[in-house]
């Protein structure tokens, strides 16, 4: 009998909480524009950061889209009458016993005084009051504005006095949530990695799961906000422009948490993908050229995001190396990741690719050489060479030094000839799965030391020479860094060897099959 009463305080409790989900009528007013005035760098990401943050907020937060304005690239004067008229909205529709949400998301270039939509300018002071003063129950705004960026861009444009919204001063009425992506005194960044801003990738992450912290299948305003101040955090310690301290101010006594969305409910068109832990793991929308969507981080403990169904490109990074693939979501099922549905991709390519967090990747390598022959009856020359390489985006560069030897005998001479060189060679790579192709030009110099032995007199000789070529080389690579390597080298040789006609041109071809370590 306990345990039947406990069911039913638990189905009691259930469609309490539905029915109080019910009784709760959300509107948003969604704005991007990444356009600013003039002399302001045209920003790449704040419109598409609104889109995400309207398409979140439609899927699992039950805002319905009859109650949703998106306004991406209009004016100030254009966002003032939306927050007018949907406060009016409000007024008119709401009713005794059901409480009204207004969400307001803005992105884009701000300064002390005003929002920077465009030309126009929209005055700080209004937009809070607008929404400060809205007949909502709850009044959510969300600002993530500023400036500045190093692999960051620029969110705003110039130096100018602190970003002046006060949040530190006790809030008028009850039900009131404020959130900025930076302090007074900060920019706001935004990532050509994440393609947006640090903040409101964060902040959208949250939303599909990952700010979960207690695990009831809701993210409140408060864990979206501690998920999104975390990772901001973090991400922009690693940046030029230094650390990001997003900042947060509520009021919502006597109502307890807020939810803004719903990642465990089960409505037949949201998948839900559960990702292994140890790693972070980056979603994109389709292929690697799309949108962020969203991510996991290394260290989060709840690791099950709520996505629309289809197709997603993944990418989890491990120590050495990225972890790639392509993921297919099935509408109302939870799928689990397996690294194993993942290929491992090094970060020299990485670099290679360009737009990725690695810039460059680098390391030494070395390995046998084999040269043909100078001279017409002479041996190859054997011996070993080694370098470090370095590559970039467009061009992978390489300095390599080597040692060789051949030797040449008849009846009457006994010839050694031991060669040292030195050579730079530049080219670019082409990834194809695990091997890659590489195609540039070589230039460099070497000292040949010829040594005889004969019944006469024949004393040694000492040549200098310059070289220039083509170099062709394939690599494979393996794990941890580690690669296989094959290089030709086509070069030809001008050797001043005293003679009467002058430096001996000798073309030779040069195989060199080795290994190496990239970091």
């Amino acid at each position: 009998m306990r345990a039947f009463l406990a069911v039913l305080c638990w189905l009691a409790a259930c469609l309490a909480s539905l029915d109080a989900r019910a009784e709760i009528t959300r509107y948003a007013v969604v704005v991007g524009n990444d356009a600013g005035h003039a002399g302001e760098i045209a920003l790449h990401y704040a419109e598409e950061d609104a889109r995400k943050v309207f398409e979140v907020l439609s899927t699992l937060g039950d805002f319905r889209r009859e109650n949703m304005v998106l306004l991406q690239g209009k004016s100030g004067s254009e966002l003032a009458r939306v927050l007018i008229s949907m406060n009016a909205r409000i007024r008119s529709e709401s009713s005794a016993g059901h409480d009204a949400v207004l969400f307001v998301y803005y992105s884009g270039h701000a300064d002390a005084g005003a929002l920077h939509l465009g030309e126009d300018a929209l005055e700080l002071g209004l937009v809070q009051r607008l929404v400060q003063g809205s007949p909502a129950d709850f009044r959510i705004l969300v600002l993530d504005a500023c400036r500045s960026g190093a692999l960051t861009r620029v969110k705003g444009g110039h130096a100018v006095a602190p970003f002046p919204l006060s949040i530190d001063t006790e809030l008028s009425g009850e039900g009131l949530a404020m959130l900025t992506s930076s302090a007074a005194d900060e920019d706001a960044q935004e990532s050509d990695e994440l393609r947006g801003s640090f903040f409101t990738h964060y902040f959208v992450s949250g939303l599909r799961g990952a700010a979960d912290r207690n695990g009831d299948g809701s993210v409140s305003v408060e864990e979206a906000y501690a998920h999104a101040y975390q990772n901001t955090l973090r991400a922009s310690s690693q940046t030029l422009y230094g650390m990001q301290h997003p900042t947060f101010r509520f009021d919502l006594k006597g109502r307890g948490a807020l939810p803004l969305t719903w990642v465990a409910r089960r409505d037949g068109a949201t998948a839900r993908l559960a990702l292994p832990p140890g790693r972070t793991y980056v979603l994109f929308s389709g292929d690697e050229s799309g949108p962020v969507v969203a991510e996991v981080g290394q260290h989060d403990a709840q690791r099950v995001l709520a996505l629309e169904a289809g197709r997603y490109f993944v990418r989890g990074r491990a120590r050495e190396h990225l972890l790639e693939g392509l993921l297919e979501l099935a509408p109302g099922q939870t799928s689990t990741l397996q690294e194993s549905q993942l290929s491992p991709v090094e970060y020299a390519r990485l670099a290679r690719k360009g737009g990725t967090e690695r810039a460059l990747s680098h390391g030494p390598w070395l390995g046998y050489q084999l040269r043909s022959p100078l001279w017409s009856e002479a041996s190859q020359c054997q011996g070993v060479r080694g370098g470090y390489a370095l590559d970039l985006p467009q061009v992978s560069l390489s300095l390599a030094l080597g040692a060789c030897r051949s030797s040449f005998h008849n009846d009457v001479l006994h010839a050694n000839a031991d060669e040292f060189g030195l050579d730079v060679s530049a080219a670019h790579v082409w990834d194809f799965s695990a091997l890659s192709v590489s195609l540039g030009g070589v230039a460099g110099m070497s000292w040949l030391h010829e040594s005889f032995a004969t019944r006469g007199r024949a004393p040694d000789r000492d040549s200098v020479a310059l070289s220039v070529g083509a170099a062709f080389a394939t690599g494979y690579e393996l794990s941890h860094g580690f690669h296989l390597l094959v290089q030709a080298l086509g070069q030809v040789n001008f050797f001043d060897q005293l003679r009467p006609e002058g430096a001996l041109a000798t073309p030779t071809l040069r195989l060199t099959v080795g290994a190496g370590k990239r970091f």
